[in-house]
């Protein structure tokens, strides 16, 4: 028997990722636990209102999400526990501005630099609908097929009820391949 845990996010772990704007001329980094995909082309970065770094966005209408693989986790996990309002956390990463002006962190491996399509807000959040202009890669993550090799870049995952990170785990099979032998069954 299944127990009824009541209105629980159970999605989780996600990627952990340090999201980048500039605000007031310079960057700004927070980490990401409520982030999601949308379409092929669109994510969703959700962070709540008091957020610092959300002025940046809504002025810019840019952002980068910042994948984050355990060389740069100390970085990352500094940069979700102080508030850019009260702390400057512009030196925290060395960065580049990419095309839509928002700050990609320099060290990371992979990045989506992003345009602001439209906000959605709830009482609490405010949820940032983007379209992805861009995702730049290592080199060394990607393989001779031009795809990132998550078996090389192997991202932290966060997950949000215990607060833990978490390594990425096993390959255990090809997408769809688990459900070959069931068709079969069912012809």
């Amino acid at each position: 028997m299944k127990k009824n845990l009541g209105s629980v996010l159970a999605l989780y772990p996600t990627p952990t990722v340090v999201v980048g704007a500039m605000v007031d001329g310079s960057p700004n980094w927070v980490l990401v636990g409520h982030i999601g995909i949308i379409g092929h082309d669109r994510v969703m970065v959700s962070l709540a209102k008091p957020h610092y770094t959300n002025k940046g966005i809504k002025a810019t209408k840019a952002l980068t999400i910042n994948v984050v693989d355990e060389s740069m986790l100390a970085k990352a996990d500094y940069s979700g526990s102080t508030s850019g309002a009260k702390t400057d956390k512009s030196a925290l990463f060395e960065y580049t501005q990419g095309e839509t002006g928002a700050p990609i962190i320099n060290e990371c491996k992979l990045v989506m630099e992003c345009e602001v399509d439209d906000i959605y807000e709830t009482d609490t959040f405010e949820s940032f609908i983007c379209k992805i202009n861009s995702t730049h890669a290592d080199e060394k993550i990607v393989n001779t097929d031009g795809k990132i090799d998550y078996n090389t870049f192997k991202p932290v995952l966060f997950e949000m009820p215990t607060y833990e990170y978490l390594r990425t785990g096993d390959v255990i099979g090809k997408c769809l391949s688990f459900g070959k032998e069931l068709k079969k069954e069912n012809k």
